[in-house]
This record gives structure tokens, C-alpha cells and sequence, in this order.
């Protein structure tokens, strides 16, 4: 029973070592997916939810760059001067970015709605084909 106790609490520490790279991974993996459907997608709407999904990898990075284990929210008067709190500044970022990617996907899906409109089809090859 001892060894087994033993055992669980180093495999918990191998996973805690583990756990702190994976986020980055699997934002990595996010950032990587999204760039490759932004230049093999031909259509639009697929190109749009591609940049949208790079910019929410990017405030997720941000968010992860921000963390730290342990800390407290950054107000100084409630947490005090002896404890460790989370980096604001990233949180700032992050809340600008989420308002500034929620603009640019609107304009781009109005956008995309005045292409399709106009040429009847959302395929990138066939509106340059049509439009001469």
C-alpha cells in the first residue's frame, strides 16, 4: 500500500510537469490548424472561422502567459503585498482583443454576405473567374 501512495504521488508530479507544457501544445496545434485552413480553404466562410479561430489561440496564449499557480486576482488592497497574483496586463490584452476580433468578424461575414450577393457563390477561384 505504501508503494502504491508512493507511485500515485509521483505519477501526479510527472503529470503537474506535463500539464504545464500542454497548454501550449495544444494552442500551438490551434494556431497551426488555423493557418493551414486559412491558405487551403477556398471558401470564404471557412477562410473567416480560420482567422477568427487564430485570434482566440492568441488571447487563449495570452491568458497562459498571464497565469500563475497559486496567485490571487491583481487587486493589491485584497490579496496584499505578500502574495502572488496573476499578471493583469495579459487580461487587459486579451479583453481589448476579444472586442476588436468581435468588429472584424462581424465586418467580415457582412462582407462575405455582399460577395455572395453580388456573384452568387462564396468559392474564392470562381469569384475571380466571374469578376473578369
Amino acid at each position: 500500500m505504501k508503494e502504491l501512495i508512493i507511485w500515485m504521488i509521483l505519477i501526479s508530479e510527472v503529470n503537474a510537469d506535463m500539464t504545464g507544457n500542454l497548454i501550449y501544445t495544444v494552442i500551438a496545434l490551434i494556431m497551426l490548424t488555423s493557418l493551414v485552413a486559412m491558405v487551403t480553404q477556398k471558401n470564404l466562410i471557412k477562410i473567416c472561422i480560420a482567422i477568427t479561430l487564430f485570434g482566440a489561440s492568441v488571447n487563449f496564449f495570452l491568458v497562459a502567459i498571464g497565469y500563475r499557480t497559486g496567485g490571487t486576482v491583481p487587486i493589491h488592497y485584497l490579496a496584499g503585498d505578500s502574495q502572488i497574483m496573476v499578471l493583469p496586463t495579459p487580461q487587459c490584452l486579451t479583453l481589448t482583443a476579444i472586442v476588436i476580433a468581435l468588429a472584424t468578424t462581424a465586418l467580415m461575414f457582412s462582407l462575405i454576405v455582399m460577395i455572395y450577393k453580388h456573384y452568387g457563390t462564396l468559392e474564392i477561384d470562381e469569384i475571380r473567374r466571374l469578376r473578369g
